[in-house]
């Protein structure tokens, strides 16, 4: 395993990162237990969740999955753990959102049902365009003097959105804003124009979640024919949108002797800023194989004609004006 700090900070981070969100849904709790003990083993030490995740509404499922493990394991010392706040989690109008209300009682659930006493990295799963980023401040600062939380991080914000959180952090002499998680992979580069560019400037570790592109990178065309499920309708209408570009890409990684999710991964890894991709493994198999891309190293010619399959957009301005 290779590590990395996380953005500006001197936090050692795995460069691959441990998403957890099919915890619960789609992995059983032994599988998933399995799969944390593996990855440790492994040295991947950072594990991404989210209060949301496990999709019953204020019951933080997946939370509650992975405290039992780090319980039973004893390992609580040897893991970077992330989760984050913003999605609803009850039916009130106080239950979502990013007030220091519902951060405050979010941060003290989470806590519990992860049976920790701290959270490494407390992210903001998406901007809440409601609350002063002054009241959002004050209720994390309080809980970094608490030691609840370490450090803090967002998820999904523009790249203006970056700028203000972290603008408003120091007028108050905070730390600010450390991480970034958004989407990003091969096929869709949008955070290439200002998110990438804006977490570069301020320090932040980049971590792309959807590294495949809901599975569109990881060899989907090898699973055609009669045997292949259709998958979700959201996969076949990105997979109709980029179907040449995809049929070019498997064909490119036939030619370099890699798996398309190795190479998909690898790419991500070889982005100047980026921290380290989400990899959701619901199986053991998959986190298996997933390690793999560590050991893919791209030449300027293979990154080259990456670019020419899957063009990113370029920087902003320059992207769309003179």
């Amino acid at each position: 395993m290779r590590y990395t700090r996380l953005g500006r900070t001197g936090l050692q981070v795995s460069r691959l990162v441990l998403g957890t969100m099919n915890f619960g849904p789609d992995t059983p709790e032994e599988t998933a237990h399995a799969i944390m003990d593996r990855a440790l083993d492994l040295g991947i030490n950072f594990f991404d969740t989210a209060n949301i995740y496990g999709w019953r509404l204020g019951e933080g499922w997946t939370e509650q999955i992975i405290g039992r493990w780090l319980e039973k394991s004893g390992r609580r010392d040897d893991v970077v753990l992330a989760t984050k706040v913003y999605e609803p989690m009850g039916e009130g109008p106080n239950t979502r959102g990013l007030s220091a209300r519902h951060i405050r009682r979010q941060v003290e659930d989470s806590l519990r049902r992860l049976r920790t006493d701290h959270l490494d990295l407390y992210q903001a799963h998406h901007v809440d365009r409601n609350t002063p980023w002054e009241e959002f401040w004050q209720a994390m600062d309080v809980l970094v003097a608490q030691g609840k939380v370490l450090y803090v991080g967002s998820s999904n914000f523009a790249g203006w959105h970056i700028a203000q959180a972290n603008e408003a952090a120091a007028r108050r002499s905070s730390l600010g804003l450390v991480s970034e998680q958004s989407l990003y992979n091969l096929a869709e580069r949008t955070a290439e124009l200002e998110v990438l560019p804006a977490a570069r400037d301020y320090g932040l570790g980049f971590i792309p979640w959807s590294p495949l592109y809901g599975g569109i990178l990881g060899g989907i065309l090898r699973k055609d024919g009669p045997g292949r499920s259709s998958g979700s309708d959201l996969t076949e209408k990105r997979l109709a949108a980029v179907r040449p570009r995809v049929v070019a890409y498997e064909e490119f990684c036939d030619g370099l002797g890699r798996h398309p999710a190795d190479v998909a991964l690898a790419w991500l890894l070889h982005q100047e800023g980026v921290t380290g991709p989400i990899i959701g493994p619901r199986t053991l198999d998959h986190l298996e194989r997933a390690v793999g891309a560590l050991d893919v190293r791209l030449g300027s010619s293979e990154l080259d004609r990456l670019d020419e399959i899957f063009p990113g957009p370029g920087p902003a301005p320059e992207a769309y004006a003179w």
